[in-house]
């Protein structure tokens, strides 16, 4: 394998590499998988279905 020397390069085409590195150079901030993620109920709490009432529990499982 032969290695060739870097070729010259011209005032703009400099510009642009020093651009182009200051711009991709670096990677983006790491991003946190609990921080992509949003959880939201499907249907807002309703207290009084959720509520324990002896009598219905009574009259849905047992007869």
């Amino acid at each position: 394998m032969t290695r060739t020397a870097p070729q010259e390069q011209t005032p703009d085409a400099a510009a642009e590499a020093a651009l182009r590195r200051s711009r991709f150079g670096t990677l983006p901030e790491r991003v946190h998988p609990r921080d992509t993620v949003e959880t939201n109920q499907a249907t807002p709490r309703d207290p009084a279905r959720d509520a324990y009432h002896p009598d219905d529990w009574l009259v849905r499982y047992c007869l």
